[in-house]
């Protein structure tokens, strides 16, 4: 026994075997060119044996020695005698070379069968046929109607059959009995090839009889049918041939799944998925009629049919001749056509190049004759042209694609004894029609198995999607085929098989797992190219198929005319298609090839990922559904026959011990069969399949959490996620061992999308009522599904996990329980270990992540209700329990969160944590601050301790950050909260001084030293969204410090080098603020302020001074710094005018102006211009003045008279109005005043 692709087994030979019908002879025919090859696929034959010429006036009728008892022709010798195709033999070859079926082979038969159908055109024996397609593969066998109808009288198998055949076709059927010179042609034939291989001419006499031989090769014709074709029982010891297709393949007809281990792997990676799609029966199929009882399988291309056949020729070899088939002939019978088609076709099949002919007369040998097998078509009266076979076996073949269309169908294809007329009957659609209860097709199962097979071998080959919808059709077709009640094995295993399909592809399905993409994978290009060619075939097929109609529609209108003129056959209209003449197949392309077209009604898988998870669980619930019925079933003890007596075996026991019978009834309780809640027993195939179900469904549910995820719809993702988890549970239940790694981890991605969803849910919780909602809502399937689930378990497990709480607090923690729950399944042995460790290693860093995020979330929650306990604490002395309580919450999910962080090495998010820390820190600051009364008392040490600690923090962040390079961001924000830190430590010390435990000049020198460092983290070059508050906040440092040194020049006594130097500090921090706050543009107020308070400070530094020039120099300086107050009113000025008319002198004011602060400073800078003014036309009166002197003491006259006359009650706008038309008017003044003063 051997298999070989490339090289011919024996004496078959391997390369190709272009044979004509010859052109050297002017008898011969014109040359025509067949192409023809034949591969050898298995062959189970003997090593050829050398062939011996027998003597002339050897009498083949006396049996040799060596007749049936040596095995140099193996079972093709002792198939001579008689031996007849068994029934479903197309099947037993389809079931070995499963890969060839369904696209790579156009027809799988018998060689016979072959040859019958090559030579209907020129005999007129009858025709009967069974005809199955799969893709585009047509399976062929002989239905012998004598052999069925017997047995129908037995069983009423086919019955109905019978009565159809009798009614429209043959009324007085019965059958016909084989002549007596049939058999005695079959045994000389068995006795010459023994003589052949003997070849010592020796004769024995046997104990039996011809009539014994005859007899034996009767019992050999009668092949038993199989009654019910169901699921058969492994013989043990039977061994099935290591054909190319069957070896090691794991669809062969075995237990579903082969371990529960592999199982849980299903749908991680397609690969992998494809190697655990479970398998069916055991390879006992044999004793059902379909084994390939074939001494070889042949794939046969004849021209461009692709055939893959079975011949059981004797093929002999040796010497100069490697392979020679031998026949014998009666010298006195010429060969006629069918005979030389017969030899030809033979030798075609087998690549044989040679035939050697031994003639005789009445079973004595005459002569020989040696015959080339391209010279067969043209011997003496049987001459056949090959180019008229080729254009039979094209149009034979188009017939039986363009009609024979649906798959699981069982076609007949017939035609009578001397009948020219061929019909084609779809049994199927009779067997339906039939009204008899008892009403059985056998092909069903046989076909419903193969159908299933090449489906799960097309699932192993191609992982490209475009074949889905053949695998598709295949499985649903099979379907359509099985019982429940009789197949739920093979049922639910193609549920699962449909299931699996929807999901090979699933996105992110072989990254997550380290799988990588195969190169047949799915790609647009492809498929763009995929749906032009689609459409095409669809407009041919749509074409072809109108034609097929009018063809048809023409010849049921022409036998209708026959009926009505000659009372034609009624059997015309059980008919799906009829060869009105056998001369039809004659003629070149008389039937439009189909070859190339596929098959009809396949059906597409989606893209969707929704509905294709949709169609998972749709799937997921009928298999399910098939193994609870099929555990009921089992589970019902049969019912007693009254009529049949219970045997009662006696044996005699001899006494036992106390502790033999203690030992004996142990092994009575323990029955070592555990079976689950639903009763099922584990470790069946039930228990096998249904762990597969479950994962699937599980998987399908997660999928379809995602993508309501994506969409945010967090109510449905959190209902899908439930269900994907209730299945978790409910495979848990049933699983027996510890679970997988692969199963380890797709729960810890359930838990982690679970914790994902609570978190969204917790953050939106303004839509609530929306989610809630979806939360609720249940399909019909999926409470089904969970009936189905219940049966196992109670699903119950996760419950608080996946619940819609209205509490976002309660949200918070079990999405951080869900996150540590997937982080410890990660960690755990089986994944930190072995082929998914790395993966896993990958998966616990981004679960980490998440962890360290919503540890964050939950210390920023605990923070901000620590921030409203404050605004709510009225009339409460110091700092409550309740507050600290919080404040220690929310610290200690930041510290774990940085821990997250730190040990995943994620710098970003550490700073970010160490920021929220430090916020922490000035909350715990800000409760220390206020007094028993409500008002803030003393900077205390409480305060600085918190602030401190907050500066701690930020400094941490930076340090973990160490250049802004890379995150930028987050570099940026965290020196805004250190600046901000700096700022309102320096501020509350300034406002709230401790005086009572500091000197004044230490106060000074820390506010002093923190808002340098305020200043220095504000960031005013970088261009930057937060450009402006940096601006802001660095002229408002400078104008504190101004405020803060001109205090104290005016308290200062003593020392007048300090006086000095807080002098020259005051004037550069005045100087710079109101710069910055001109440039900034956006805070008139605060610009007026500062500008107003440099003007009182230059005022001051007048007392000191005794010299009137000085004192006037002093004061037309400080003019000038009040002239720059014009820029302030523009800026007010304007922003008044865009208020609306009502508001511009209402009570209320724009949005970015405090007009109560406005009329505030006014109030201050009228008093201030008006000194000033007073002040220097004082001075300038005293002293002699030139010309342009004078000019500019009027000019201030005119200003001090306008400013004393001004209406206190006038409109603000118009007050503002009045200010700059009265500083331009100085501001010009004054520095020709200044010019002057500098000439002089």
């Amino acid at each position: 026994m051997s298999t070989d692709e490339n090289k011919a087994q024996g004496p078959v030979k391997p390369d190709s075997a272009d044979l004509s019908d010859g052109n050297g002879d002017d008898n011969k025919q014109a040359a025509v060119v067949v192409k023809s090859r034949a591969v050898v696929k298995y062959s189970n034959a003997p090593p050829a044996c050398s062939y011996a010429v027998l003597q002339e006036q050897t009498d083949l009728k006396l049996p040799p020695a060596n007749w049936l008892r040596e095995s140099q022709l193996g079972p093709a010798g002792a198939g001579v005698l008689g031996s007849k195709t068994k029934p479903f033999s197309s099947f037993g070859m389809a079931y070995d070379f499963i890969d060839c079926i369904g696209d790579d082979v156009d027809v799988v038969s018998d060689s016979e069968n072959i040859k019958k159908l090559l030579k209907i055109p020129y005999s007129k024996s009858h025709v009967s046929l069974a005809v199955h397609r799969v893709g585009r593969t047509l399976l062929l066998d002989e239905l012998d109607v004598q052999e069925l109808f017997m047995r129908s009288s037995q069983t009423g198998d086919w019955s109905w059959l019978k009565e159809f055949y009798q009614r429209l076709i043959d009324q007085k059927w019965q059958r016909k009995k084989k002549r007596q010179e049939h058999w005695y042609q079959k045994a000389i034939l068995s006795k010459f090839l023994y003589y052949s291989i003997n070849g010592d001419g020796a004769a024995e006499p046997v104990s039996e009889g011809e009539d014994g031989e005859e007899d034996h090769g009767k019992v050999e014709d009668c092949v038993s049918w199989p009654a019910h074709f169901t699921n058969p029982v492994p013989h043990s010891g039977e061994h099935t041939p290591d054909t190319e297709g069957a070896a090691g393949f794991p669809f062969a007809l075995a237990d579903v799944a082969s371990d529960v281990a592999n199982a849980d792997d299903v749908a991680s990676a397609p690969k992998e998925n494809n190697q655990n799609l479970p398998t069916l029966f055991d390879e006992g199929e044999s004793s059902q009629g379909l084994r390939n009882d074939f001494v070889r399988n042949i794939m046969w291309t004849f021209e461009d049919i692709h055939m893959l056949v079975g011949s059981n020729m004797p093929i002999f070899g040796g010497g100069r001749y490697p392979a020679v088939s031998l026949r014998l002939r009666d010298n006195n019978k010429p060969i006629n056509i069918l005979t030389g088609m017969d030899y030809w076709l033979d030798n075609l099949m087998c690549n044989v190049p040679e035939l050697l002919m031994c003639f005789h007369v009445n079973g004595i040998v005459q002569k020989y004759e040696m015959i080339k097998t391209e010279d067969i078509p043209d011997l003496e009266n049987s001459t056949f042209s090959t180019r008229v076979v080729k254009d039979i076996a094209q149009n034979i073949l188009s017939f039986l694609k363009a009609n024979c269309t649906k798959e699981g169908h069982t076609y007949w294809l017939f035609k009578a004894s001397g009948s020219d007329i061929v019909k084609l009957y779809d049994l199927t659609t009779l067997c339906e029609e039939a009204t008899e209860e008892k009403c059985q097709n056998p092909f069903t199962l046989p076909v419903a198995v193969l159908l299933y097979r090449v489906a799960s071998n097309m699932m192993l080959k191609n992982q490209n999607r475009k074949y889905y919808g053949t695998i598709r059709t295949l499985l649903l077709n099979c379907l359509k085929l099985l019982d429940e009640d009789r197949h739920p094995q093979m049922m639910a295993s193609a549920n699962y098989m449909l299931a699996e399909l929807f999901q090979l592809d699933e996105e992110g399905g072989a990254c997550e797992e380290g799988g990588v993409a195969s190169e047949d994978s799915y790609s647009e290009e492809e498929d763009e190219d995929e749906k032009e060619d689609r459409e095409e075939e669809e407009e041919g097929e749509r074409r072809e198929e109108a034609k097929r109609r009018e063809e048809k529609e023409e010849k049921r209108r022409e036998e209708e005319k026959k009926k009505g003129a000659v009372g034609g056959s009624a059997d015309d209209s059980k008919a799906i298609a009829i060869i009105k003449s056998v001369g039809e197949l004659s003629v070149p392309e008389k039937y439009t090839s189909t070859s190339h077209t596929r098959s009809s009604s396949v059906l597409p898988v989606s893209q969707d990922k929704e509905e294709r998870c949709r169609h998972v669980l749709n799937y997921v619930l009928k298999g399910l559904k098939v193994i609870d019925s099929s555990i009921k079933r089992e589970g019902e003890l049969p019912a007693a026959d009254p009529h049949t007596p219970i045997p009662l075996k006696y044996t005699h026991t001899p006494q036992s011990s106390a502790q033999d019978t203690h030992t004996h009834i142990s092994k009575l309780l323990d029955t070592g069969v555990c079976v689950t809640r639903s009763g099922m027993t584990v470790g069946s195939w039930q228990h096998r399949l249904k762990l597969q179900l479950i994962m699937k469904a599980s998987r399908a549910f997660y999928q379809l959490a995602s993508a309501a995820n994506d969409l945010h719809k967090y109510g449905r993702a959190l209902r899908y996620i439930k269900l994907a988890l209730q299945c978790h549970d409910a495979y848990c239940s049933i699983s027996t061992g510890s679970l997988s790694g692969r199963v380890l981890l797709f729960h810890s991605q359930c838990l982690c999308l679970c914790g994902d969803l609570q978190l969204m849910l917790a953050s939106s919780s303004a839509h609530r009522p929306a989610h809630l909602e979806e939360y609720t809502y249940q399909t019909q399937e999926d409470q089904e599904l969970l009936h189905c689930l219940h049966r196992e378990s109670s699903c119950q497990a996760f419950s608080v996990a996946t619940d819609l709480s209205s509490d976002s607090e309660f949200q918070l923690l079990v999405s951080s329980k869900c996150y540590e729950a997937a982080h410890d399944l990660l960690t755990s042995d089986p994944l930190s270990s072995g082929t998914l460790a790395e993966v896993a290693e990958q998966q616990a860093t981004h679960t980490r992540r998440r962890l360290g995020n919503i540890r964050n979330e939950l210390g920023v929650f605990y923070m901000n209700q620590a921030a409203s306990l404050q605004t709510e604490k009225e009339g409460r002395k110091g700092v409550c329990v309740a507050e600290q309580d919080v404040w220690k919450r929310s610290f200690s999910y930041f510290e774990k969160g940085l821990c997250d962080f730190t040990a995943i090495t994620d710098p970003p998010n550490a700073a970010l944590l160490l920021c929220n820390m430090g916020r922490l820190m000035r909350v715990c600051a800000q409760a220390h601050s206020q007094s028993d009364d409500g008002s803030h008392r003393e900077f205390s040490p409480e305060e600085a301790l918190y602030y401190n600690k907050a500066v701690d923090y930020y400094t941490r962040a930076l340090s973990a950050l160490a250049t802004r390079g890379t995150h930028a961001s987050v570099w940026d924000s965290v020196h805004w909260e250190l600046s901000t830190t700096y700022f309102t430590l320096a501020t509350l010390l300034q406002d709230h001084a401790p005086l009572s435990r500091k000197a004044q000049e230490q106060v000074e020198r820390e506010v002093t030293e923190a808002m340098l460092k305020s200043l220095r983290f504000c960031d005013l070059e970088t261009p930057s969204p937060r450009q402006p508050l940096y601006q802001y906040r660095a002229a408002t440092i400078h104008h504190r410090l101004a405020s803060m040194y001109h205090s104290c020049y005016r308290n200062q006594v003593g020392s007048e080098a300090l006086r000095k130097q807080h002098r020259q500090e005051a004037e550069l921090h005045y100087s710079r603020a109101s710069a910055i706050f001109i440039t900034i543009g956006h805070a008139p107020c605060e610009l007026l302020r500062t500008l107003l308070e440099r003007v009182a400070f230059i005022q001051f530094t007048t007392s000191g001074q005794s010299s009137a020039a000085v004192k006037l120099k002093t004061l037309t300086g400080a003019m000038e710094v009040m002239c720059e107050t014009h820029h302030a009113f523009t800026k007010i000025h304007t922003q008044l005018q865009e208020m609306p008319l009502e508001d511009a002198d209402g009570a209320d004011s724009a949005p970015d102006l405090d007009r109560e602060e406005v009329m505030r400073l006014i109030a201050v800078f009228e008093p201030a211009l008006s000194f000033l003014l007073l002040n220097i036309i004082k001075l300038s009166t005293k002293r002699k003045s030139s010309g342009p002197e004078e000019e500019g003491v009027c000019v201030y006259r005119q200003v001090y008279s306008s400013v004393l006359r001004a209406d206190k009650e006038a409109p603000l706008t118009e007050r503002i109005a009045l200010y700059l038309q009265l500083l331009e008017q100085l501001n010009t003044n004054t520095h020709t005043t200044l010019t002057h003063t500098k000439d002089t």
